[in-house]
């Protein structure tokens, strides 16, 4: 089932995620028991909760990283279950990995993705420019940066990559006052443009002038809050 119409690549009066009582086991373990939630184009969502409660589960869900075991699930208009594969190329997920190769510079790492989109050099300028990433660095190897330096890292190849909808597992993790507020800013700019964005934290204060809404996970259950 797709929610709206697909124009552009774009999903235009409908549902980015839509999920339907669906339940995600994990290793034998329900680790989501039954999330039942829709997010809208242009929205900004905090999950919360405790450690354990499933909200890497859900975000690597929305990804297309994980088989949907009960219920229905779409992310924009792919039906997870039945080609969970279809959504990765339009998704960003950021988790506490990155997903940057270690053994290639910050922009080796910043060309590959470009390539895969046909993003400009100055599109790669300007996204290190945004997140606060020094371009003296660019020459450097990212198994060689600080974890706040790769942090930002992997966050300009979001920008990049030019990502329909951000997945981001505690975004602002390893970063300095300086680099937060970038971050926020650089997450607003995002869903301006048209991106949507959903994200875990514990910091919750920041985390929710952030957020235009909240969900929260517990016990692998998601609720509106």
């Amino acid at each position: 089932m797709t929610n709206g119409k697909l124009i552009n690549g774009k999903l235009i009066n409908g549902k980015i995620v839509d999920f339907a009582d669906v339940v995600i086991v994990y290793d034998n373990f329900p680790a989501i028991a039954g999330a039942t939630f829709t997010v809208a184009s242009g929205e900004i969502v905090l999950l919360q909760g405790p450690n354990g409660a499933g909200k890497t589960t859900l975000l690597r869900a929305c990804a297309g990283l994980l088989p949907i075991t009960r219920g229905t699930a779409n992310v924009l208009g792919c039906d997870l279950r039945s080609d969970r594969f279809a959504v990765r190329s339009r998704v960003g997920l950021l988790g506490h990995a990155n997903g940057l190769y270690q053994d290639l510079t910050v922009l080796e790492n910043m060309l590959f993705w470009s390539r895969l989109v046909g993003a400009t050099r100055s599109d790669i300028d300007q996204a290190m420019s945004a997140i606060g990433l020094a371009s003296r660095l660019s020459q450097t190897r990212v198994a060689h940066l600080s974890a706040g330096q790769r942090r930002r890292c992997a966050l300009a190849t979001l920008i990049v990559r030019r990502a329909q909808l951000w997945l981001l597992d505690e975004p602002h993790a390893g970063l300095d006052a300086q680099g937060r507020d970038e971050l926020d800013r650089t997450l607003r700019t995002a869903r301006d443009s048209g991106a949507t964005i959903i994200f875990a934290s514990h910091e919750i204060e920041r985390a929710r002038s952030l957020a235009t809404r909240s969900l929260t996970v517990a016990g692998g259950v998601v609720t509106s809050t």
